[in-house]
C-alpha cells in the first residue's frame, strides 16, 4: 500500500500532476458553491469552452496559453452580457450562442494550424505534461481566485441568496456579478491543463452540487465541496496511474460516483431518504 501511494510521486511529472490537480480541485470546489446556488452552471460550461480559440491564437502568436485563454474567457463574458442586455435574447440563449460559436472557432483554428504541440490535449487535458513553470502559473491564478472569494465572501454570499437586498443595502450587484465572472474566467484557465475544456465544467459543478445535497449552510457547503473535490482528485489521479487511463477523465468519474452516493444516501435530501418519508407519510 505504501508503494502504491509513494511510487508514483517518485516521477517528477506525476508529482507535478498531482499538485496541480489538487490546486485546481480546491479552487473549483469553492467557486462551485456559488455557481450551484446562483444557477450559473451553464455559464461555467460556456466559459470553459469559450477559451479554446484563445488558446489556439496564443499558440499561433507565440504567446502563453494562459494569456490567450484568459482573454477569450473575458471576451466571452463581455459578449454574453452584451447580447443578453438587448432584451430580445434571453441569457441562456446568449450563453448558448456565444460559447458554441467560440468553441467552433477554436476547433477550426486548431484544425488549420500546423503544430508540433498537441493542441487537441487542450480539449481533453494533459495533467501529466505540466512543467514547474505551469505549476507556478496555476498556483498564482489559484491564489488570486481564492483571495477574491474569501475577501468578498460575505458580499458574494449575500448576492447569491438575494441580489435585490444586496442593492438595497448599498452594494453593487453588477460589480459582484463581475467579480464572480472574473473568478470563473480565471478558474477555467487554471483548470484547462488538468481536465481540458470539455471536462472542466464537471469540476465547477459536481462538488458544489454534491455539497448542496448534504447541507443547507453555506460555510459547511464550502468545506464539504472542497473535501469532495480533493477526494475525487486524489482518488482519480491514483486510479489513472494504476489503470493507465486518462487522469482528467478518472477524476471526473470519481466525482460523479461521489455525487451519485450523495444523491442516493444523503440524509433528508437523498433519494432513499425521500422514498422512506413518502412511505411513512402514506
Amino acid at each position: 500500500m505504501y508503494e502504491f501511494f509513494i511510487e508514483p510521486l517518485t516521477y517528477g511529472f506525476m508529482a507535478r500532476g498531482l499538485l496541480v490537480t489538487l490546486i485546481a480541485a480546491l479552487v473549483c470546489a469553492l467557486l462551485s458553491c456559488w455557481l450551484v446556488l446562483m444557477g450559473w452552471s451553464l455559464m461555467g460550461d460556456a466559459i470553459s469552452h469559450a477559451v479554446l480559440p484563445g488558446v489556439a491564437l496564443a499558440y499561433i502568436l507565440g504567446a502563453p496559453f494562459a494569456l490567450g485563454a484568459l482573454v477569450a474567457a473575458l471576451l466571452a463574458v463581455t459578449l454574453i452580457g452584451a447580447v443578453s442586455r438587448q432584451g430580445r435574447v434571453k441569457e441562456d440563449a446568449a450563453i448558448g450562442i456565444v460559447f458554441t460559436v467560440m468553441f467552433a472557432l477554436g476547433l477550426v483554428l486548431i484544425s488549420v494550424t500546423p503544430s508540433q504541440t498537441d493542441l487537441h490535449s487542450i480539449i481533453l487535458g494533459n495533467v501529466l505534461g505540466v512543467s514547474w513553470a505551469d505549476v507556478a502559473q496555476i498556483a498564482a491564478l489559484a491564489a488570486v481566485v481564492i483571495s477574491l472569494l474569501l475577501v468578498k465572501r460575505r458580499d458574494l454570499v449575500l448576492y447569491a441568496f438575494d441580489p435585490g437586498y444586496t442593492q438595497a443595502i448599498g452594494l453593487r450587484p453588477a460589480l459582484l456579478s463581475g467579480l464572480l465572472l472574473l473568478a470563473l474566467a480565471l478558474t477555467s484557465v487554471l483548470a484547462l491543463q488538468i481536465v481540458g475544456v470539455v471536462l472542466v465544467v464537471a469540476l465547477l459543478v459536481i462538488p458544489g452540487s454534491t455539497a448542496r445535497l448534504l447541507t443547507d449552510r453555506f460555510t459547511s457547503m464550502l468545506v464539504i465541496s472542497s473535501a469532495v473535490s480533493v477526494t475525487g482528485a486524489v482518488t482519480g489521479f491514483y486510479l489513472s496511474y494504476a489503470l493507465d487511463i486518462s487522469a482528467g477523465g478518472a477524476v471526473v468519474l470519481v466525482l460523479g460516483f461521489l455525487f451519485a452516493l450523495a444523491y442516493l444516501l444523503a440524509p433528508g435530501q437523498g433519494l432513499i431518504s425521500r422514498k422512506k418519508k413518502e412511505r411513512t407519510g402514506a
